[in-house]
């Protein structure tokens, strides 16, 4: 039996999507393995903030003044000696001994291509660590620095963790503010609250249409 691919039929579109949903639940995991790892060396040496700084030079600096430079460690077609030795001449006497040993640890087993979610991860675990959390803000215009007190110091009470504000706007709110932290999201935004409006009128409508149906076949029956 020939296969799809062979008689010229592109594959399904739900198998390709759940093959890229497996791959970054996959590179997720790996990466906060890698995560773990370096957070505990960190930690032990005391250069847990340190290293993330490191990191994040590493991505914002580095790597966006150089993209070629991120490609050539990405890549799976560079010999791995190769890219040790521009590591070594790259980064010794320029960053910490433990940054440069765990690129070096990356290179060994051809992961430098997931140092991007590696960095998010620490980023993350750095955070759980010293009870800190991400809260996403949208809000219709700018919020004043005494708002985003006010915010914070009932986030502060309601999670018992540090919020990180991390605040968007979003004209087409109206009005109000959207709060996410995970996977739980608190909408007191003018759109959600017409949008509640609408749905009970909707609703209303709805039974009114129904009750009054009800009564009609009743009224036939008799």
């Amino acid at each position: 039996m020939t296969s799809a691919s062979e008689q010229g039929m592109p594959p399904p579109a739900n198998g390709a999507a759940h093959h890229e949903t497996v791959l970054e639940v996959g590179t997720e995991r790996i990466a906060r393995i890698y995560a773990e790892a370096l957070l505990r060396a960190a930690a032990k040496k005391d250069q847990a903030d340190e290293i993330l700084e490191e990191l994040q030079a590493l991505l914002d600096e580095v790597f966006k003044a150089d993209p070629q430079f991120e490609a050539f460690l990405a890549s799976g077609a560079v010999d791995r000696k190769r890219k040790a030795a521009v590591l070594d001449s790259v980064f010794a006497g320029r960053a910490s001994d433990l940054l440069l040993n765990f690129l070096l640890v990356l290179n060994d087993h051809e992961r430098l291509d997931v140092l991007h979610p590696i960095v998010a991860a620490y980023q993350e675990l750095l955070n759980e660590r010293a009870g800190r959390i991400k809260v996403q803000v949208r809000s219709a215009v700018p919020l004043p620095d005494d708002q985003k007190e006010r915010l914070r110091e009932q986030l502060r009470t309601a999670l018992h963790k540090e919020p990180l504000l991390e605040t968007e706007t979003d004209p087409d709110l109206l009005g109000g503010l959207v709060v996410r932290v995970g996977d739980w999201l608190y909408d007191e935004s003018v759109q959600a609250q017409l949008e509640n409006i609408r749905n009970q009128i909707i609703a209303r409508s709805s039974y009114e249409i129904q009750s009054g149906r009800n009564r009609f076949s009743t009224a036939i029956g008799n």
